[in-house]
This record gives structure tokens, C-alpha cells and sequence, in this order.
């Protein structure tokens, strides 16, 4: 089930994002008088069609849902008839034929705004920052974070759930600076600190490395180490484990925590452990292998066991949520912040200070559609906008094929006075194909590396 509402999450999200980038094109040609021929998303086989409207447009939905395409009258492609010659494409004025290029990217960040707009309406929640587990000689302990601070603002920002911080870290990462967090202590006294983060950079982002770079935890109540269920056939199945044993001991190390149990299961992959169990209020000694399984590339221990949820005590929470009016100025900047964020982030790859490993292809970005969706609607929402701008951006690049290689032509055509050659125009189709191709195989390997 979860993988089908990941497929579904995803075939929605390209669904909704591609005719919105599309419907940008096809709305700006009509409006200039240019003759539609086909509105398709997705590539391919078509799985439904059907004609409408006073040019009797084709609109498709195709079997492969990584893009779309509108097709427009144009002389380049086909012979047009004398009376139909003024609505062909390249008929069209240079300011016309830029307006309708840049229409879908445009669309792309109207529909963030949009996105961002009903996501603040919605409201988002979140666990309230409250700093658990400072490190020793860490970025937290210099900066003077203690264990128990509920974090209230950052850069002057409330902050009541963490995605405040992660933005805002995201930002100075990217700017090699700083940010001023303001914490609020047991006794009600509020102060600032100065935590900085010029020694973190985008990678140790991506590996989900933030809390361990700056040396301090979330903090979370404990989980009691109790056993809620145990899958038949799996090693905690075989040693003898039930449903309400509670760990206390593995090796002769005390476990008083769930996570610290996990901990070491997945540090001791196919070897014995001596588990000591309470069970009855009668302490129990049991023997078991954990089965050995591979996650994000590494060898870990797995006995088929889950916690008992029963017993774990909700974390504080937070809401993030605006009226009508309040969450339009919210979903501006929101959208602002994430076309700047882009941007330094492609600089940072293009310069060589970030790792190309940070780009995602279609897997990655289904899993998350998938993740996004399991969290409620305003976390979707957020995906929906962050992966709009994102789309809005990429088609913007200088790449003969994508709507900023059109708009390059454009430019070179307003400089010149005269449209760019088509053996020029042609070379450029093969050039961009061959980049795009490139960059698609190496989203892919990226993904499939991850799985690994």
C-alpha cells in the first residue's frame, strides 16, 4: 500500500505540475492568436484524447507522465494553408513568441505561489525545536545551546516547529554565514545565541548530517524499550521474544531507551546477542542473531521486532498557520526564498563546492511525493511548490531544447535583428539533447545509488 500511494503521490504531483506548464504556453498562444494543435501531458502512447474548441485541439494524456508538450501551427514543422499563415508560430512577432515561452515557467512560480498560499491557510505543523543532547567541544556547546531550550526565533522569525531552522541554516549554509537563534530557558528567560555554520556545507545537508555537524539532538521523550509486536519467522520471532517483554540488558549493557535498543541491533548484524528480557516481572535471558540487511549502503541488523506505541508520549507541537490576507505576504517570501535557495544551491554544484550527488531524478522525487503525502496536505503542498519552482527554474536554463534555449535564440534575435540560422537552431537541438540526456542518467544513477 505504500508503495502505491507513492505512485500515486508521484503520477499527481507531474500530473498537476506539468499541465500547469503547459496550460502557461497553451493560455499566452491563444491569447496572440496562434493555432493549437495539441496539448499532451506526458509522452508516448495516448491513454485518452479527445478534440475541443474552435480549433478542434487535440488534448492527450500519454502513458509516460515525465513531461508534456504543446503543439503549435508552425511552418517550421509542416506546410500551413495561406489563410492559416498568420497563426503559425514563427509567424509570430518576437515579443509574442517570448511571451509565450516564458509563460510556462512563469505559471510554474504562480502555481508556487498558489501552493505556498494554501499550505500557510492550511497550516503547518510540526514538532516544537526544543534542544535535547548538546555535544561536547560542538558549533551548539560554542554557541551556548543548552540541553531543555525551546527554540522561539530565528533571524528575528518565529519558530514554532524546526522547518524555521532548517530554512534558515539552509540559507547561511549556502552563504558560508551564520544565524541568531533565540532560545527560551525552564525558568521563562529569553537570549540569543550566535550558532555558526561556516564549516558545514551542502553535502553534510544532503547526507542528513545537519544535527550531527552541529552537535546537538532534538530532543524527544523516552521510548520505553516494549515490544508491541514480532513478525513470525524473523530472528526476535525465533529467539523467543513476545508481544510485552520489555528489554532491559543486551550483552550486559543496560537498555532503557527504544532507540538505544535499535542502536544496537543494527550494530551487531549476524552475531549472537544475550538479550535480557522482563516478562511477567520475571527477568528472562534469550539469544539472538540479527539478520544481516543493507541500507543506504551499509551493513545493518534487523530482528523483525517494533515498539510499542501504546506507551510513547506525544512530543510538544507547533502550528504554523495564517488567515486569508495574513498568508499572501507568507507565501511571497516563501517563494522568493526557494528561487534564491535554488539558485545558489545550482551555483554551488555548477562551481564545483557542491557534489553532483545532490541531484535527484524521478525515484527520488516520487519517494518524497510519497513521504510528503503520508504527512497531510500541507506538507504536499510544500512539495508541490518546491518542486514547481524547481521545474519553473530548469526550463529557464540556457539549454537549446528547454524553454531558456528558445528564449536564448530570442535574445540573440533582439540583438541582431535576425532569427538565429535553423543549422544553428538544429546543431543546438542535438547539443541540448545530448546535456539533458546526460543530466537525466546521472539523476538516475544518483537515485539508484541511494537505494543501495
Amino acid at each position: 500500500m505504500a508503495f502505491v500511494q507513492t505512485i500515486i503521490a508521484f503520477i499527481v504531483a507531474l500530473g498537476v505540475l506539468v499541465t500547469i506548464h503547459e496550460y502557461g504556453h497553451f493560455w499566452v498562444a491563444r491569447r496572440v492568436g496562434v493555432k493549437i494543435l495539441r496539448f499532451s501531458v506526458g509522452f508516448g502512447k495516448p491513454l485518452w484524447s479527445a478534440r475541443r474548441g474552435p480549433d478542434d485541439t487535440e488534448f492527450v494524456i500519454a502513458a509516460i507522465p515525465l513531461g508534456g508538450y504543446v503543439k503549435m501551427l508552425d511552418e517550421r514543422e509542416a506546410e500551413v494553408p495561406e489563410s492559416l499563415r498568420a497563426r503559425a508560430f514563427n509567424n509570430q512577432s518576437l515579443r509574442d513568441r517570448t511571451a509565450i515561452v516564458m509563460a510556462g515557467p512563469l505559471a510554474n512560480f504562480v502555481f508556487a505561489l498558489v501552493a505556498y498560499w494554501a499550505m500557510y491557510m492550511v497550516g503547518v505543523s510540526g514538532a516544537t525545536p526544543v534542544v535535547g543532547t548538546v555535544a561536547p567541544d560542538s558549533l551548539a556547546e560554542a554557541a551556548g545551546l543548552r540541553h531543555g531550550e525551546i527554540i522561539t526565533m530565528v533571524n528575528g522569525e518565529p519558530a514554532p516547529t524546526w522547518d524555521t531552522l532548517f530554512r534558515s541554516s539552509v540559507s547561511a549554509i549556502l552563504d558560508d554565514g551564520a544565524i541568531v537563534v533565540t532560545v527560551k530557558g525552564s525558568e521563562g528567560r529569553e537570549r540569543e545565541v550566535v550558532l555558526n555554520l561556516n564549516s558545514i556545507s551542502v553535502d553534510d545537508l544532503s547526507r542528513g548530517e545537519f544535527f550531527d555537524k552541529v552537535g546537538f539532538e532534538p530532543f524527544r521523550a523516552p521510548i520505553p524499550p516494549l515490544i508491541g509486536r514480532v513478525i513470525k519467522g524473523e530472528p526476535a520471532s525465533v529467539a523467543g521474544l513476545r508481544v510485552g517483554d520489555r528489554v532491559v540488558a543486551a550483552d550486559d549493557r543496560n537498555i532503557a531507551d527504544w532507540v538505544e535498543w535499535v542502536e544496537y541491533i543494527r550494530a551487531h548484524p549476524m552475531q549472537a546477542i544475550r538479550v535480557t528480557v522482563v516478562r511477567d516481572s520475571v527477568r528472562t535471558d534469550l539469544t539472538m542473531t540479527p539478520a544481516a540487511v543493507v541500507r543506504d549502503g551499509q551493513r545493518i541488523g534487523r530482528i523483525g521486532a517494533e515498539v510499542d506505541v501504546s506507551g510513547i508520549e506525544s512530543p510538544p507541537t507547533g502550528l504554523e498557520r495564517y488567515g486569508v490576507f495574513e498568508a499572501v505576504p507568507r507565501a511571497f517570501d516563501r517563494t522568493g526564498e526557494v528561487v534564491v535557495t535554488t539558485l545558489k544551491f545550482m551555483r554551488k554544484m555548477i562551481v564545483g563546492e557542491a557534489s553532483v550527488e545532490n541531484l535527484s531524478g524521478p525515484i527520488s522525487i516520487a519517494q518524497y511525493a510519497g513521504q510528503s503525502a503520508k504527512l497531510g496536505l500541507s506538507r504536499f503542498l510544500d512539495f508541490l511548490g518546491l518542486v514547481s519552482i524547481s521545474l519553473g527554474i530548469l526550463n529557464l536554463l540556457p539549454i537549446p531544447l528547454l524553454d531558456g534555449g528558445h528564449l536564448m535564440y530570442y535574445l540573440l534575435e533582439f540583438v541582431t535583428r535576425r532569427p538565429v540560422p535553423e543549422t544553428v537552431q538544429v546543431f543546438g537541438q542535438q547539443l541540448g539533447f545530448v546535456l539533458l540526456l546526460g543530466l537525466m542518467g546521472l539523476a538516475v544513477y544518483n537515485d539508484i545509488m541511494r537505494m543501495m
